[in-house]
C-alpha cells in the first residue's frame, strides 16, 4: 500500500524541467534509493515529498495521518543547544501537548489533550529522547557548536528517528560520516521499520540498504526492483535497448525523409497517412530527450616522478598526549594508489602531510623522492574564489589551457566536464554543491602533476562521474593518494590502504577495503586458533632454535611465481562472477525460474566464497615468502 504517491508531477527550473509528467509511489516498508545526475531535480523532488516546496503542476497524494520527518544535506542545528535539546525537538508536539496537560488551563479540553498525549504515547517523552541518544552514541550535555560534521549528521539523524516517523527522507545521509559510522548508519535504517526513501551516490551503501532503486533521468522517474547491483544490470539492458530503437527510429525516418522529397509524379500518388506518419515522426524525434553527454576527463601527468615517491622509516606524531601516529614504515612507489583510512580526527591529514614532506615527523625518517610535482583536491573547496568565472578558475588570463600534448579552448575543456560554454562567464558562487567538486576536478586535472592528493573528492558527485573518475585514476600513470570513506570507489581505486589500528597505530593493507577488512578478520581469527595452543601445549626450552630458519623468507620457483602472477587475475575472475549472481538474487527475474534454478546460483555463491578463501590465502603465504 502506497503511503505517498507523485501524480504526472511537473517541475521546472527556468526552461529545464526537472520533473516532467513524472508518476512516484512509496510503499510500506520500502526503502527506495533515490539516484540521477548531479541537477536533475533529486533534492527538490524530496522537498516537495516533505511538504517544503510545491509542484508547477501534478498531485501529491499522502496516506491519512502520515507522520514523515526529512533530514537535509546540511541540517541547521542550534549551536548554543546541548544535544538532548537538539534532539527533544523531534519530540516537540509530546512535549507541548504533556506541559498543557500539567498546566491544568482551564480553557484547554483536557479530554482531548490525554487522548492525544496517549495516542502519540507523549508522557515518556524523555525516556525515548535519551534511549535514542543511548542508540547513537550521543552525549546529552555535550553542546552542537562543539561536535563534528559526523556528529552532527548523527543528531540531525537522532532528532528524525525519536520522532518515530512513519516516511524518514535522508538527503546525502552519509556526508561527513567515517567508515564506521556509515556501517552503523546501515544497521540503523535496514532495522528501521517505516518507509525509507533516500538520496545518495554511495554504492555499497545503496546495496545494503535498498530494495528498490528510482533513478530521476530526464524528468522521469524510474523504478528498478532489488539494490545497486541489480539496478546496473537492469539499466545496462534498458539503455542498450534504447540505442538500438532510436537507431531503427531514426533511419525509418531518414528514408521517409527520402520518399517525401521525391519527384513531381511521387507527390502525386503518396499516402496521405505517410505524410502524416512522416510529420508524427517529426514531433517525436524533436521532443526525444535523449541520453545526457558523458563526462571526458583527462589529465595531465607531467614529468614522471622518481621511482621511490617517498620511505618513511619508523615515523611519528604526538599532538598533546595523544599519539597521532607511531613507528610507522612505509615505501610509496611511483604508480602506487593509495587509500587512507581512519576516523575522523584519526590523523590521516597529519600522516599525509609527513608522506609528502609537509611536516617534519617527532621522531623517525622521511626520504622523499626526486621530481614530485602534488596537485590537491580540496575537501571543503577553500581554493575555490566564489567570485571568479569557471573560466578563469581553469586557466587566468587565458582562452587557451594545454593538456598533456593538446591545446584545447577552454569553453571546450569546461563542457567536457559537462559546463555548457553560456556558463563560461558565471560566477562560482552560482554552482551547487556537484558542481563545484566538478569544477574542482576540472581544474586539478588541467595542470601538470605526478602526483595527486584526493580529500573526499566522492562528496557530491553523481555516480556516473564517479564511475568514469575510477577508470581515470586507473589508467592515471602517477601516484594517488586518496583520503574517502566511499568503500566501492576505494576498492575500485586503490593498490593498497593505509588504514588506522587505534592509539596511533598505522598499517598498510594490499588491495582496498573489501580486502583489508577480509585479511584483519583472518589475521584476528588465526589469532584466536594459536592462542588456545600456546597455552595447551608449551613449547619446550629447546624447540625454539630452528625459528629463525623458518622465519627467513626464500625465492619463490619459477612456478611459484608464475602462480602469484596468475591469482590476481583469477580472483578477479571470481568475484565479477559473484557480483553477477548477488544481482541475480538481488532481482526478480531468477525467482520466476523455478527453485531449482534458484538452488544452483545460492549453491555456486557457496562455492565460489570457498574458492576466494583458498586463493586469498594462498597469495599471503605466497606474499610472505
Amino acid at each position: 500500500m502506497a503511503v505517498l504517491s507523485l501524480t504526472n508531477a511537473h517541475l521546472a527550473f527556468g526552461h529545464v524541467p526537472l520533473l516532467d509528467g513524472a508518476n512516484f509511489a512509496l510503499e510500506t516498508g520500502e526503502r527506495v534509493g533515490l539516484i540521477g545526475r548531479n541537477g536533475t531535480g533529486k533534492s527538490s523532488m524530496l522537498k516537495i515529498l516533505a511538504g517544503i516546496e510545491k509542484l508547477d503542476d501534478g498531485l501529491l497524494q499522502l496516506q491519512q495521518g502520515l507522520t514523515s520527518v526529512y533530514v537535509p544535506q546540511e541540517p541547521v542545528l542550534r549551536p548554543e543547544a546541548t544535544i538532548f535539546d537538539v534532539v527533544s525537538e523531534g519530540v516537540a508536539e509530546h512535549k507541548s501537548l504533556r506541559a498543557r496537560y500539567e498546566l491544568h488551563d482551564e480553557n484547554d479540553d483536557l479530554g482531548w489533550v490525554q487522548e492525544r498525549i496517549e495516542q502519540i504515547g507523549a508522557w515518556n517523552w524523555e525516556q525515548r529522547v535519551e534511549e535514542t541518544l543511548h542508540r547513537l552514541g550521543l552525549d546529552a550535555e555535550r553542546r552542537v557548536g562543539e561536535l563534528s560534521g559526523g556528529l552532527k549528521k548523527r543528531v540531525a539523524l537522532a532528532r528524525a528517528l525519536v520522532a518515530q516517523p512513519d516516511v524518514l527522507l535522508l538527503d546525502e545521509p552519509t556526508n561527513h560520516l567515517d567508515l564506521d559510522a556509515i556501517r552503523w548508519l546501515e544497521e540503523l535504517l535496514t532495522s528501521f521499520k517505516g518507509s525509507l526513501l533516500l538520496i545518495t551516490h554511495d554504492r555499497a551503501f545503496l546495496d545494503n540498504v535498498a530494495n528498490r532503486i528510482v533513478e530521476l533521468d530526464r524528468g522521469q522517474l524510474r523504478g528498478y526492483p532489488g539494490n545497486f547491483a541489480a539496478f546496473q544490470a537492469a539499466k545496462a539492458y534498458e539503455l542498450e535497448n534504447e540505442a538500438l530503437a532510436n537507431a531503427r527510429f531514426d533511419k525509418l525516418l531518414a528514408q521517409e525523409e527520402v520518399w517525401i522529397r521525391k519527384g513531381v509524379e511521387a507527390r502525386r500518388t503518396r499516402s496521405v497517412a505517410r505524410v502524416q506518419r512522416l510529420q508524427q515522426m517529426r514531433q517525436e524525434h524533436q521532443a526525444r530527450r535523449d541520453v545526457q553527454g558523458k563526462v571526458r576527463l583527462d589529465v595531465a601527468t607531467g614529468e614522471s616522478s622518481g621511482k621511490i615517491v617517498a620511505e618513511l622509516e619508523k615515523v611519528s606524531k604526538r599532538y598533546g598526549d595523544r599519539d597521532i601516529v607511531r613507528d610507522f614504515s612505509a615505501t610509496i612507489l611511483r604508480g602506487d594508489k593509495i587509500g587512507l583510512v581512519g576516523a575522523n580526527g584519526a590523523g590521516k591529514t597529519t600522516l599525509l602531510k609527513m608522506i609528502l614532506g609537509e611536516l617534519p615527523p617527532d621522531s623517525g625518517s622521511v626520504r622523499l623522492g626526486s621530481r614530485m610535482s602534488v596537485a590537491y583536491f580540496d575537501q571543503m573547496r577553500d581554493a575555490l574564489n566564489l567570485q571568479a568565472t569557471l573560466a578563469d578558475t581553469i586557466s587566468p588570463g587565458s582562452e587557451w589551457i594545454e593538456i598533456g600534448t593538446q591545446r584545447k579552448h577552454v569553453k571546450s575543456y569546461l563542457s567536457d566536464f559537462l559546463f555548457s560554454p553560456a556558463r563560461a562567464d558565471s560566477p562560482v558562487s552560482s554552482l551547487s554543491g556537484g558542481e563545484r567538486n566538478r569544477l574542482l576536478l576540472a581544474r586539478l586535472f588541467a595542470r601538470p602533476a605526478n602526483v595527486l592528493v584526493l580529500d573526499e573528492p566522492t562528496n557530491d558527485l553523481d555516480i556516473e562521474t564517479l564511475e568514469l573518475l575510477e577508470e581515470l585514476l586507473a589508467d592515471y600513470e602517477g601516484t594517488v593518494f586518496l583520503v574517502s570513506h566511499d568503500r566501492r570507489f576505494l576498492d575500485n581505486v586503490v593498490t593498497s590502504t593505509i588504514v588506522n589500528e587505534g592509539d596511533g597505530n598505522w598499517r598498510e593493507y594490499e588491495g582496498g577495503i573489501e580486502d583489508w577488512l577480509t585479511q584483519s578478520r583472518r589475521a584476528a581469527e588465526l589469532r584466536a586458533r594459536q592462542a588456545p595452543a600456546a597455552v595447551a601445549a608449551p613449547v619446550p626450552a629447546a624447540a625454539p632454535a630452528p625459528a629463525p630458519v623458518v622465519a627467513t623468507k626464500r625465492k619463490l620457483s619459477y612456478k611459484e611465481q608464475r602462480e602469484l602472477e596468475e591469482l590476481p587475475a583469477r580472483i578477479a575472475a571470481l568475484e565479477t562472477e559473484l557480483a553477477h549472481l548477488h544481482a541475480l538474487l538481488n532481482g526478480t527475474e531468477i525467482y520466476t525460474q523455478g527453485g531449482t534454478r534458484l538452488g544452483e546460483v545460492t549453491a555456486r555463491v557457496a562455492e565460489i566464497d570457498d574458492a576466494l578463501l583458498v586463493l586469498m590465502e594462498r597469495w599471503e603465504v605466497l606474499e610472505a615468502k
